[in-house]
């Protein structure tokens, strides 16, 4: 399985590293290492997030404090937006 980023996505996970960085770079990495192991466990198992009611194909998976929202068609899978589960909430 192929796997892919949003702008959004990446953008995202840049905004969230800087900001962890500001105040501790270890910290920023620690969480930038998680984040690249959840995902990458959806390569191998890509049904393993939950589906969201409210879009069509679309799953998310907790990680940790994380949100990770993704869309599989066919052989690739999208990761579409990573959000910090307070912020996601925030959302709601």
């Amino acid at each position: 399985m192929k796997l892919k980023f949003s702008e959004s996505a990446v953008r995202d996970l840049v905004r969230l590293r800087e900001f962890i960085a500001k105040n501790s770079p270890q910290a920023a990495e620690r969480v930038s290492l998680r984040l690249r192991q959840a995902i990458g466990k959806l390569v191998l198992h890509p049904d393993i997030g939950r589906p969201v009611p409210e879009l069509e194909n679309v799953r998310e998976l907790i990680a940790g404090d994380y949100v990770v929202r993704y869309l599989r068609e066919e052989d690739t899978l999208f990761v579409l937006r990573v959000w910090h589960g307070k912020k996601y909430r925030d959302f709601e």
